[in-house]
């Protein structure tokens, strides 16, 4: 589980980041729960929180958030009234996550106001519902719509980000020590 951690989250563990997904697979669900236990103990003292957007046969949708990014994310202006849009009601971070988990149970389908969960800005979120994920100026870790030259040395500060963890993930670092405490 560190491993993706590492891969797919070191913007979020270096406190860059509101926060990741990615996709696990499982063996058994008392080990997958297992591991997001014991790493919500470890990082949650840092700031991290792990849970578990969406379960599938053998696979599991994590989320890895940092709980204060995520508060500022949803207080910023329009973003309340674009997420009453989609049915959420209360807009703290936890309320506001267990409504996403809701909305990927009932519906199916991956909701795209997910994107203000990942720490989007609140245009390209919008430009991607409104044009299905086409005409985006560019695109790296999201498709923008908005501010391009913002979103480029975003993407590159993050993957720059990943590459620095991986390599000292794999001189023996713990994802726990790469973790920023905030």
């Amino acid at each position: 589980m560190e491993d993706y951690l590492i891969e797919h989250c070191s913007p979020t563990l270096a406190s860059l980041k509101t926060a990741n997904l990615f996709n696990y697979i499982y063996d058994a669900d008392e080990q997958l729960h297992a591991y997001i236990d014991e790493l919500n103990r470890d990082l949650r003292g840092k700031g991290v929180s792990i849970v578990i957007l969406r379960k599938y046969e053998r696979s599991a949708l994590i989320y890895v958030y940092r709980e204060k990014k995520l508060q500022a994310d949803l207080a910023q202006n329009g973003v309340e009234d674009f997420l009453k849009n989609f049915g959420y009601e209360k807009f703290s971070a936890g309320e506001a996550i267990s409504v996403l988990q809701t909305r990927f149970e009932k519906e199916g389908t991956f909701p795209h106001e997910i994107g203000i969960f990942l720490g989007y800005p609140l245009g390209d979120v919008i430009g991607f519902i409104e044009n299905a994920g086409r005409n985006s100026k560019c695109s790296g870790c999201w498709k923008v719509y908005c501010n391009e030259c913002e979103a480029v040395r975003l993407f590159a500060k993050y993957e720059k980000c990943k590459e620095v963890y991986k390599r000292l993930f794999h001189q023996g670092k713990t994802a726990w020590q790469l973790t920023v405490a905030v």
